[in-house]
């Protein structure tokens, strides 16, 4: 069986991929810093460990043929917005780390999960943005901090092939959700955030929405997500290549599906104060489907249902769990 490292092993993607390769047939080797959170890992071994640490990455490499990054400090707009520092150093050291170990260790395939993040704030403020095609990164001026470390990051991966004849996949993720993904606790994102907000409303009252819900994104269900990771792998493409949807709907619309599939009426609250990023963003898939002959298809309306019916369950059995806690 070819052996292969997923490291963020014990995060939404990371996890979901690891179901996937081994669903395949591959021997999959998962590190992260923290266990899977809502359900046991698949992979065949899986790694405790510090990845900001240049031995943890050596020996986490040690007879991998292929390594599909996607480890990373990360989170929702609010975390991104607030821990520039936190993020772009934490981010460096594990890339850095991975990269030289890659090499050291005669790694076959090296696969950088990016961001569109990296897109230039500049070409995304207004709602109905034009969809962002790859060669519109560079002139450069990403998102701060996140967005900063994955262009380099990406860079970095092009002097890994053009150096050290690495070949190396990268993938610029649009807004990945499904269930099992973090939503709680700060570094969620948006359409987990809707979801237990609305989940949390009774019929009839209120759902808070940061800024004024008219930002447009993306949205790519996790099926599609692991998917895409495993054909980008497999081809022999090198260069950016964009990973989303290009269904583009507004935060205000996101809540409106989330109600619909609760078949609750609610309300919306805009609270402009807090974090919205970019004003719209899109990806544009031309050169998806030209490189790979496939894209992402699952729709918001689709993929929200299962998100909205896995977090509505969770935070059931959490209210469950306190009830009993209580009792004893």
């Amino acid at each position: 069986m070819k052996t292969v490292l997923v490291t963020g092993a014990g995060g939404f993607i990371g996890h979901h991929l690891v179901n996937f390769l081994v669903g395949r047939g591959y021997w999959v080797r998962g590190v992260d810093l923290k266990d899977p959170e809502y359900a046991a890992t698949a992979a065949h071994e899986f790694i405790r460990g510090d990845l900001r640490l240049h031995d943890t990455c050596q020996a986490v490499t040690q007879g991998m043929e292929e390594v599909y990054h996607l480890a990373a400090d990360m989170g929702g707009i609010g975390f991104i917005s607030g821990s520039h520092a936190e993020i772009t150093l934490n981010n460096t050291l594990i890339s850095a780390h991975m990269a030289k170990a890659a090499r050291d260790r005669g790694v076959g395939r090296f696969l950088f999960s990016s961001s569109a993040c990296i897109y230039p704030t500049n070409l995304q403020t207004s709602p109905d943005v034009t969809p962002l095609s790859e060669d519109m990164a560079w002139p450069a001026f990403p998102e701060e901090g996140y967005g900063l470390e994955k262009i380099y990051m990406e860079k970095l991966c092009q002097y890994m092939t053009e150096d050290w004849r690495i070949p190396t996949r990268v993938v610029r993720f649009h807004n990945v959700y499904g269930p099992l993904g973090t939503y709680k606790g700060g570094r969620e994102k948006a359409p987990a955030a809707i979801c237990r907000k609305v989940a949390l409303c009774p019929d009839g009252g209120e759902v808070e929405v940061w800024g004024d819900g008219l930002q447009t994104r993306s949205f790519m269900y996790i099926d599609d997500c692991v998917e895409g990771l495993f054909r980008l792998m497999q081809s022999e493409y090198s260069a950016p290549l964009n990973l989303g949807t290009d269904e583009m709907i507004s935060i205000n619309e996101l809540v409106d599906i989330a109600a619909e599939i609760s078949g609750k009426r609610v309300t919306k609250r805009h609270d402009t104060s807090k974090p919205q990023g970019v004003r719209g963003r899109n990806s544009d898939n031309t050169l998806i489907r030209q490189v790979l002959g496939w894209e992402p298809r699952i729709m918001i309306r689709e993929g929200l249902v299962p998100t909205y019916r896995w977090i509505e369950g969770e935070l059931a059995r959490s209210q469950d769990e306190g009830v009993l806690a209580a009792a004893e």
